[in-house]
C-alpha cells in the first residue's frame, strides 16, 4: 500500500524531504504543517534543513507564519545555517525574513555573510555586516580547513593545546621517546608536535590522545581542545582547563546550537561543522600550516610512563 496518503508524518525519512510528491501528498491528506516532525518544529523546520527548494515553497504556502521561531530561530535561519542556499532563497521568496533578529546577533542574513554565499541577501542600510574579529574569523576557517584537508579519521585521538610546545607537553606526560608507533605497546604510544599556537598530541588508533588523564596534565595553566573520533558512537570532546575537564562527550563540529550560545561560538560551530579535527585546533587558538601535526609524521613518537591516571 502507497504511504503518501497518509495524514501524519510517519515514516518520512531524512532523504524524503526532498520527494515534493510525497510530501505535497501528506498535506493534501491532512498531515500538520506546523508539527509532527521528530526532533524538527515542524516540516518547514525539517524542509528547510533537508530538503529541497520545491518542498521548502510547498510547505510554506501551508503554514501560519513562514517566520514562526523555535528554539529561537526560524527555518530560514536553518536553511542558511545548513548550507542551503536554495532553500534560504524560496523562504525568502515566501515572505521570510533574513534580517529578523535572533541567537546572539546572527539574524539569518547576518550569517550569510559568514558563509559560502554572502551575497545570498542584499544587506539593507542601518544592518551591520562582520565586525573585523568576525571576518578574521571566517577568513582562518577557511585556511585551517584547506589546511587539514581531509584529517578526519576513525580512531585517530587529539588533543590540541593552547600556549606549550611538544617538549612541555612531554615534560608534562612524564613521556619518554619512542622508537616508532608500531611498537608492542602501541596502546600507550602517542604522537607529539609543534604549531603555531600551541601542540598537537595524537593517537591515529585509539583515545588515549584524549584520556581525561591526559588532557588533565596538558591542560595546566592553559586549556585543551580534546576528541576522539569513535567509528561506533561517532566524535567524543572534551574541553579541559587548568587541570579541570570542563566539558565532556561534547560533539566537536557537529554544528549543534542553542540560542543560549554566545555570538562567537554560534559562529565557531558555524564555520567548522562537519570538521572535528579543524574545530579542535581553532578552538584552542592553533594555527596549524598543513596536516602533519594530524596525519603524520608527527614530530616525535613519545611513550606514556606505566601509570594509571591515563588509562
Amino acid at each position: 500500500m502507497s504511504t503518501h496518503g497518509r495524514a501524519d508524518w510517519s515514516d518520512v525519512g531524512w532523504n524524503d524531504w526532498t520527494d515534493l510528491g510525497l510530501i505535497r501528498a501528506r498535506l493534501d491528506a491532512g498531515a500538520d504543517p506546523h508539527s509532527g516532525v521528530w526532533n524538527y518544529a515542524g516540516p518547514l523546520s525539517a524542509a528547510a534543513e533537508l530538503g529541497s527548494p520545491e518542498v521548502v515553497a510547498e510547505v510554506a504556502r501551508r503554514v501560519d507564519d513562514v517566520d514562526a521561531e523555535h528554539e529561537g530561530r526560524t527555518a530560514l535561519w536553518q536553511a542558511v545555517f545548513a548550507n542551503r542556499p536554495g532553500n534560504a532563497r524560496a523562504l525568502f521568496a515566501a515572505g521570510a525574513d533574513p534580517w529578523r533578529p535572533m541567537m546572539a546577533g546572527w539574524s539569518p542574513g547576518r550569517l550569510s555573510l559568514a558563509g559560502p554565499t554572502p551575497g545570498l541577501f542584499t544587506r539593507p542600510a542601518g544592518e551591520i555586516g562582520l565586525s573585523a574579529a568576525e571576518a578574521a574569523a571566517v577568513a582562518e576557517a577557511g585556511r585551517l580547513i584547506t589546511a587539514l584537508g581531509d584529517s578526519d579519521e576513525e580512531d585517530l585521538s587529539l588533543a590540541c593545546v593552547a600556549g606549550i610546545g611538544a617538549a612541555e607537553a612531554v615534560r608534562r606526560l612524564e613521556a619518554v621517546p619512542a622508537e616508532n608507533e608500531d611498537d608492542d605497546n602501541a596502546a600507550d604510544v602517542v604522537g607529539v608536535t609543534d604549531v603555531p599556537g600551541g601542540c598537537v598530541v595524537i593517537q591515529p588508533w585509539a583515545w588515549a590522545a584524549a584520556d581525561p588523564g591526559v588532557v588533565e596534565r596538558l591542560s595546566v595553566g592553559t586549556v585543551c581542545y580534546a576528541m576522539y573520533a569513535n567509528p561506533k558512537s561517532g566524535d567524543q570532546g572534551s574541553v579541559t582547563r587548568d587541570g579541570t575537564v570542563e566539558e565532556w562527550d561534547t560533539h566537536p563540529g557537529g554544528g549543534t546550537v542553542s540560542q543560549e550560545d554566545s555570538a562567537e561560538d554560534i559562529l565557531t560551530e558555524y564555520l567548522y561543522q562537519g570538521r572535528p579535527v579543524a574545530y579542535c585546533c581553532a578552538a584552542a587558538g592553533l594555527r596549524p600550516t598543513d596536516a602533519r601535526a594530524v596525519t603524520g609524521p608527527p614530530g616525535m613518537w613519545v611513550r606514556l610512563p606505566d601509570q594509571d591516571w591515563w588509562q
